[in-house]
């Protein structure tokens, strides 16, 4: 099975509710959807990467142009689906949402034209709440959210 991991980055505003640090998917597909289109940043481990920190903490750097603050993770656990098991690790930090860039990916589009563009994996970034995270993210993926706050409380 293949293995994915990501880093959940979350920080505290005034009132004590956490952020959540959150990217919009990139490429033709998502260009026009919210809900369900937003992901923690993550991608795939190699077949001899061991350490999913270690490749979480490079798909933050990937996927945002930056790498993730230094701190303290912890794991959320895993959750399997599309034939893929993803574990996610959070951390407490602060990012610059705004500035981030993504590395890309190529595809033919528009389909069957013979045309390859290239796409942002992730287009956009930015801090939400828990309630908007679950809104937005991947229904995989909002599992997530509710062991963050488990963790918190």
């Amino acid at each position: 099975m293949k293995q994915s991991a990501g880093l959940l980055l979350w920080r505290r505003i005034s009132d004590g509710e956490p952020l959540l640090l959150i990217g919009h998917m990139g490429g033709p597909y998502w260009a026009h959807k919210d809900e369900g289109a937003w992901s923690i940043p993550k991608g795939l481990a190699e077949p001899t990467e061991d350490d999913l920190l270690v490749v979480a903490e490079r798909e933050f750097a990937e996927e945002l142009g930056g790498d993730a603050p230094d701190g303290t993770s912890v794991s959320l656990a895993a959750v399997t689906t599309g034939g893929k098991q993803i574990t996610v690790f959070a951390r407490e930090g602060d990012f610059d949402a705004a500035s981030m860039v993504s590395n890309t990916f190529e595809m033919e589009w528009p389909r069957g034209s013979g045309e390859i563009r290239r796409f942002p994996e992730i287009d956009q970034a930015k801090w939400v709440t828990p309630a908007e995270a679950r809104r937005l993210l991947a229904k995989a993926q909002r599992c997530f959210v509710d062991r963050l706050e488990e963790l918190l409380s």
